[in-house]
């Protein structure tokens, strides 16, 4: 089962990063890339514990769908969201968030499991866990920027 795990030093208060973090509005702009958007459930603003959203976006050239729900809101310094249905076996995504000199840390760790047996693992040596990775990097190098721009 790969693990991700991405830290992010964000000069900007941890409610800021962490209010940001869980905004779905947010979320579709620093995926852009991918062209999210949430399609169901929680839809616009903030998610809360108990919230389940739907994600449409476009991976390896495919549309897909995929389905999370916010399991643990410890506001401001740790969210939970696992996967419900989509293409992973299962995912579960912590978001942590820790307050230092001059701003805050963001930690993402994402922990998967590639569908599929054997074909998943080799997938996942090949190409799967380094394009989770950029995606992970990227969401929260944009996340940083929008952060810091709004803490001026």
């Amino acid at each position: 089962m790969p693990v991700i795990e991405h830290h992010q030093f964000i000069k900007a208060p941890i409610e800021v990063c962490f209010d940001l973090a869980r905004n779905v509005d947010v979320h579709t702009q620093t995926t852009s890339k991918t062209r999210e958007r949430a399609v169901s459930g929680v839809t616009k603003g903030f998610l809360e514990q108990g919230d389940t959203v739907t994600w449409e976006a476009v991976h390896f050239g495919f549309k897909q769908r995929l389905t999370s729900q916010v399991t643990l809101m410890e506001k401001p310094h740790k969210f939970v969201d696992i996967m419900v249905r989509g293409a992973f076996q299962s995912f579960v995504h912590t978001h942590q968030f820790i307050e230092e000199a001059g701003g805050t840390l963001m930690i993402d760790r994402f922990e998967y499991k590639s569908p599929f047996g054997l074909l998943g693992v080799i997938a996942d040596k090949w190409f799967l866990e380094k394009y989770m990775r950029e995606f992970i990097i990227s969401r929260a190098t944009a996340l940083k920027e929008i952060a810091e721009k709004s803490n001026i």
